[in-house]
């Protein structure tokens, strides 16, 4: 099987977004993954992101990363918030363009999780069937009230125990809080980065990537 990724360009809300993309011959759907904070050096090559594009992979899903504007060769300046979440919906659509069949699935990491929860609402808006959500250590403090996650898919949130950069209550009491049916996953003895811990990651998404 094909594993290499092939880098594309893709026009981006501000310029060009530099991307990864991985085709399959026989896929059985597609993963969309956002990487985290690009101020704090985030980008599309963050090993959590690589772990969870490989696991797409694995389960016979085609895949395409991205960096930010302004991120890696990817042009434009830094916006932290909405502009963020333009530049994956300008990528949802190249890749909605290019299979107009197959589900999307979104999985997104730290300051990813907020850019993918924020574009699963704005794609379901436009009459898109997201096939699954994951939130992976997700910035739910950056979710503002017009920022409306998807109410058709299936939502994964999963949360390190010891993360040193998301208070964990925070992301517990946004779980309480939400109306939504969804499932959150804790990990044990498990930082922001998921040191140590990425197979565990990995189990937790691949079962959930085959159903």
């Amino acid at each position: 099987m094909l594993t290499r990724e092939t880098p594309v360009v893709i026009d981006g809300p501000v310029g060009q977004l530099e991307a990864l993309y991985l085709d399959l011959p026989e896929p059985k759907g597609l993963a969309l993954l956002c990487h985290p904070n690009p101020v704090q050096g985030g980008t599309m090559m963050n090993k959590v992101v690589s772990t969870l594009q490989r696991t797409a992979r694995d389960a016979g899903l085609i895949t395409l990363r991205f960096n930010y504007r302004g991120t890696g060769a990817s042009e434009g300046s830094h916006d932290m918030g909405s502009g963020e979440v333009d530049d994956a919906l300008a990528v949802a659509l190249w890749l909605r363009a290019r299979h107009p069949e197959l589900p999307i699935t979104l999985l997104g990491f730290s300051f990813g999780g907020f850019v993918a929860a924020s574009l699963g609402g704005r794609l379901e808006a436009r009459g898109e069937k997201l096939s699954r959500l994951f939130m992976v250590a997700p910035a739910v403090m950056r979710l503002r009230a017009e920022d409306d996650l998807p109410q058709a898919c299936a939502v994964t949130v999963i949360q390190p125990e010891t993360d040193e950069v998301i208070d964990p209550q925070l992301v517990y009491d946004w779980s309480n809080a939400l109306s939504r049916p969804h499932e959150l996953l804790k990990v044990a003895e498990c930082g922001h980065f998921f040191h140590g811990k990425l197979p565990e990651l990995k189990e937790l998404v691949a079962p959930r990537l085959s159903n």
